[in-house]
């Protein structure tokens, strides 16, 4: 049932709606009256109504006035005026108090039937809305636990791919590039820096506790995206701005992890430790998780930040620690420009404040080229030659001008960059190219995909796969055209017999050979050899 309160003050106004309404909307609506303004406001205040016939001149507090108290406290009711007077002189001041309909004095039972055929359309309307919102809330908290461990388990893994995290950023609303992890450890009693029954608290959480301690981190830190448990940690993300936390800001945050902590344990029957980790970019997150362990098993509070312990790296107050985290952020991304932009901005650095120390910033020079190799040649594609850079150390140290170490440097560190986007690219080359090799040393021999794959020792799937991609023809397609160009040849000397080419070109069976050979010229290798040999 709706409920309708009915507002005016002639006691034959009210009697007359409500029997309209009792004799034609029979278990429709549950009827409330009020005679005054200030009446209405309290008769709706403890009713709520969903609709109001409101007269507009009220003893006391008019009626214009107790719809605008009324609709502060609901404001989703619907109201029709009751009035005397011509409605246009309402019309402006209730324009946005949600009426319906403006019902001139005296009426008939047929406009009242109409003005409330009218609101129940709308409030159906409504309930059927608020009942499918229920339906998508109810689904989306299914859902998005689901979407958001997900995203955790993409980030811890390394398994996300551009496109995965632009699509994770959207359906999770992410606005930033940035964040940081936390690790929430749970169990019975703490020991040192870690907690026991690992597996026991582990299933008492999944089981009973999970909704509980996810809520009040949801609570705790603004937009924090939850994990679900693996062994007995809760892996949570927190999206960042920017990818610097002040001191201040890194007290407040482990302060407010003390009272979470002292929350959850309060919650449930377990004992909690946080760690927490650097602010890292979205795709390099896994390292931030790496700390927030880290952090935990270093020190024994219940909670710990990885810039507190001696994990973290500390720099001088003047190094360009952003700087240098870009350098290899570019370098993870294949961003040659810029990289090349960074490094050298971190070039300048260091001529600008050490140009007196020039060994150190040959150093720092070599170091950086070697740790980008290093992370080239892991990214995999690349034949890794021990001695390829014998002669790194002893060029650098020949170097008399910092011009030149710059510009060593930097191209070195171009290589580096470009290499990353090229190395899968090269891989492939170099396979199919020793595969075509294989086929031109056993050409004449009875091989086959699953002998060149175990060769290169990959799957016979994979390469499959590649030969097609790079060669834009299948295995035996590439296999037979050359075999009969061979056979081709082979046919102009008039000393070979047919079955002796076929064999030589690896077909042991004659007959097999002649269709293989008219399928790919339309002709059979004899008149294919009368043809050569009439000179056509």
């Amino acid at each position: 049932m709706y409920r309708i309160m009915l507002a005016d003050d002639e006691g034959i106004v009210i009697n007359s709606l409500s029997m309209i309404i009792t004799n034609n909307y029979e278990n429709e609506f549950e009827i409330e009256t009020a005679k005054s303004g200030r009446m209405a406001i309290e008769v709706a205040d403890r009713f709520r109504p969903d609709v109001v016939f409101m007269d507009i001149q009220m003893p006391g507090i008019n009626g214009i006035d107790a719809m605008k108290e009324i609709k502060t406290l609901i404001p989703n009711v619907i109201f029709v005026v009751l009035t005397a007077y011509d409605k246009f002189d309402y019309a402006k001041e209730a324009i946005n108090l949600g009426v319906i309909d403006y019902l001139n004095k005296p009426y008939n039972q047929k406009t009242i039937i109409t003005v409330l055929d009218r609101i129940l359309g709308e409030l159906n309307k409504r309930r059927e809305r608020r009942r499918r919102d229920l339906q998508t809330k109810e689904r989306l908290e299914t859902v998005i636990p689901i979407i958001e461990n997900g995203f955790i388990s993409s980030i811890i893994f390394e398994e996300s791919f551009e496109e995965d995290i632009q699509n994770y950023k959207s359906l999770l609303s992410i606005n930033t590039d940035y964040g940081y992890m936390m690790a929430i450890m749970f169990g019975d009693i703490q020991k040192g820096n870690y907690l026991t029954n690992a597996i026991g608290s582990s299933v008492k959480a999944q089981t009973i506790y999970y909704e509980k301690v996810r809520n009040i981190l949801k609570d705790t830190y603004k937009n924090a995206i939850v994990g679900a448990i693996s062994s007995n940690k809760i892996p949570v993300f927190i999206p960042r701005d920017d990818n610097i936390m002040e001191y201040s800001e890194r007290t407040d945050l482990i302060e407010k992890s003390r009272v979470a902590v002292r929350e959850m344990r309060n919650a449930t029957d377990i004992q909690y430790r946080i760690g927490i980790g650097g602010i890292k970019k979205l795709k390099n997150c896994n390292e931030s998780y790496e700390e927030a362990t880290k952090a935990l098993y270093s020190s024994k509070g219940s909670v710990a930040h990885v810039d507190d312990l001696p994990i973290a790296v500390s720099y001088e107050e003047s190094y360009p620690a952003n700087l240098e985290n870009e350098i290899f952020e570019k370098l993870d991304d294949g961003d040659v420009d810029g990289c090349v932009l960074s490094s050298g901005l971190f070039f300048d650095w260091m001529s600008e404040k050490y140009s007196d120390d020039i060994m150190s910033i040959k150093l720092k020079s070599l170091e950086f080229v070697l740790r980008a190799e290093s992370v080239m040649y892991r990214s995999g594609g690349h034949l890794y030659e021990f001695e390829s850079r014998k002669n790194y150390l002893s060029d650098i140290i020949d170097m008399d001008s910092l011009e030149d170490i710059k510009t060593w440097y930097i191209e070195k560190m171009k290589n580096a960059v470009y290499n990353m986007t090229t190395g899968s690219i090269d891989h492939t080359h170099h396979l199919i190219k020793e595969a075509m090799q294989y086929i031109e040393d056993n050409v004449k021999k009875d091989i086959s995909l699953n002998d060149i794959s175990e060769k290169l020792n990959i799957s016979s799937y994979y390469f499959s796969k590649l030969f097609k991609e790079e060669t834009k023809e299948g295995f035996i397609e590439y296999l037979t055209k050359r075999r009969v160009e061979m056979a081709k040849d082979m046919l102009k000397d008039p000393t070979k017999s047919i079955k002796e080419v076929g064999s030589e070109c690896g077909y042991s069976d004659p007959n097999y050979f002649s269709r293989i050979f008219k399928k790919a010229t339309g002709m059979t290798p004899t008149e294919y050899k009368e043809r050569v040999r009439s000179g056509l």
